[in-house]
């Protein structure tokens, strides 16, 4: 009987400066583009677009730092970081979201932390506690 492939969710990926890849790619860990990507990547790790990458199309991935060029909607669960170098058009969906002074990004941000009616159970708490 043939073993089954266990796949290493920890290693890391790399599009070297210089590649270019059209398509998609799906990576069950983290990946780094130094390259070029038109297409669609998502990472169920860290996705770090690096001063030289470029990506345009979309991304979906846990959490990311981009210093480079995206022209994408991009999907993260967690933080998405971008560095002063970082020049991102597009419509983001995210947690959390850290921008350094220089970074550059035109688009629309919605945060989806997964507290939607936190905000409104605080002022009926509070509403409660004012009319007791």
């Amino acid at each position: 009987m043939a073993k089954p492939v266990e796949i290493d969710s920890s290693s890391i990926n790399i599009l070297g400066a210089g590649t270019i890849v059209k398509g998609d790619i799906i990576a069950n860990g983290d990946f780094r583009i130094d390259g070029t990507l038109t297409g669609t990547i998502s990472a169920k790790g860290k996705l770090v677009i690096g001063a030289t990458g470029s990506v345009e199309g979309e991304i979906s991935c846990q959490n990311a730092d981009f210093s480079g060029s995206v022209k994408a909607n991009v999907n993260v669960q967690e933080l998405l970081a971008l560095k002063s170098t970082a020049k991102l058009i597009g419509n983001i969906v995210i947690n959390k979201l850290s921008i350094e002074p220089g970074a550059q990004f035109s688009g629309s941000c919605s945060m989806n932390t997964g507290k939607s009616n936190s905000f409104n159970h605080v002022n009926e708490t509070q509403q409660t506690k004012e009319t007791a």
